[in-house]
């Protein structure tokens, strides 16, 4: 169905000894139903992750960066001292998140031991894990590999955007790397505060605003000086100050929303965008150029890269920023723990940072 439909009207017009005429005026209306502005190709993305998956070692090797995230995903879920008898995985790839529960939690070398709150491990407290995902390939890459320490559950979804679960299902909703392909993201943000029991915590990570800003530019100046104009190369990507608004007009409650800069180091931005593709994270901006990049582009890239982002000395290596966005929401429920009001704090910020004068 099209965005806008014609609609004709006609015009009562008083009889008279003249001939009559129907006036007709074409005007674009809404069609019915809730559009979608669509910037990703969902099919494309699809056939990135299944050819990524068919090469399952340099696909493994490619995990790192979603390993890591998928890690300190869990270390967040760990702070919450309940059991989790069902949780759901919401574009689980390569099940990381389901890997990240088998290891120990992340250190925290700040807070004393006597100090912290000893927990159950997560693969104690997590009774059963869904992990749904839109590729297949992807989903079952490490089928066999190790047992995992948490009941498993592979679904595959014909879409992250449509949820096939009924409402009050779930303990707990992650998702690892996978939202920033959604083109309807309020819509999936209110159907996963639907599929959570009330006061369940929905945990998050997603590539977002300034990931790979430097392939980016380089990108787009490699463009401009052999091809005379700018392409698309790298996907939109949503920003740290638009989620928390996301997560409130989808109904969450008492949010924390902060952001990550991992910085990984490659040989050259061939190496960086190999791995790129063997992560199943490349470019699927629906109307983005297509077809590979020419060489002189390329070879143009690599030179503006290292000049623009490398410091001197360390021209052997480049650096690429990914920005991982983290947001933690809660489901509505009766007797929930509220935030407390402005003004009602009893420390002041001065005293525990050791010093007032900001101004100066």
């Amino acid at each position: 169905m099209s965005l806008f439909a014609c609609t004709t009207i006609r015009s009562q017009i008083p009889r008279c000894s003249r001939p009559t005429r129907l006036l007709r005026r074409s005007y674009a209306v809404q069609a019915p139903g809730a559009p979608t502005l669509e910037v990703f190709n969902s099919h494309m993305k699809y056939l990135q992750k299944e050819r990524a998956a068919s090469n399952p070692e340099l696909s493994r090797q490619a995990d790192y960066l979603k390993d890591e995230v998928a890690l300190r995903l869990v270390d967040r879920l760990l702070d919450i001292s309940r059991d989790f008898p069902k949780v759901l995985d919401l574009g689980a790839n390569s099940c990381n998140v389901a890997r990240a529960l088998a290891k120990p939690p992340l250190p925290a070398p700040e807070i004393p031991d006597e100090v912290q709150k000893p927990l159950k491990p997560l693969r104690e407290r997590v009774h059963e894990l869904v992990c749904a995902d839109t590729s297949p390939t992807m989903l079952h890459r490490d089928d066999g590999m190790e047992e995992s320490v948490v009941p498993v559950t592979q679904t595959v979804l014909p879409s992250l955007e449509t949820l096939p679960y009924e409402p009050n299902t779930f303990d707990a909703v992650i998702s690892s790397m996978a939202l920033h392909w959604v083109n309807d993201l309020p819509s999936l943000l209110a159907s996963i505060n639907s599929v959570l029991k009330p006061d369940a915590p929905f945990i998050a990570a997603m590539f977002g605003g300034d990931t790979l800003y430097e392939l980016r530019a380089s990108l787009q100046l490699a463009d401009l000086e052999r091809r005379g104009g700018v392409a698309p190369h790298i996907s939109p990507l949503a920003d740290v100050r638009d989620i928390g608004g996301l997560l409130g007009k989808a109904g969450f409650k008492l949010l924390t929303v902060d952001v990550d800069d991992i910085i990984v180091e490659y040989p050259d931005t061939f190496a960086l965008m190999q791995d790129v593709q063997a992560m199943g994270e490349g470019n699927a901006i629906l109307k983005s150029g297509g077809g590979p990049l020419p060489r002189d582009v390329l070879l143009a890239n690599e030179a503006i890269y290292r000049e623009l982002h490398c410091k001197e000395g360390e021209k052997d290596r480049i650096p690429a920023t990914y920005r991982i966005i983290y947001m933690i929401g809660w489901k509505e429920a009766p007797g929930q723990q509220q935030p407390l009001q402005r003004g009602s704090g009893q420390l002041n910020i001065k005293d525990v940072l050791g010093g007032g004068d900001f101004g100066r």
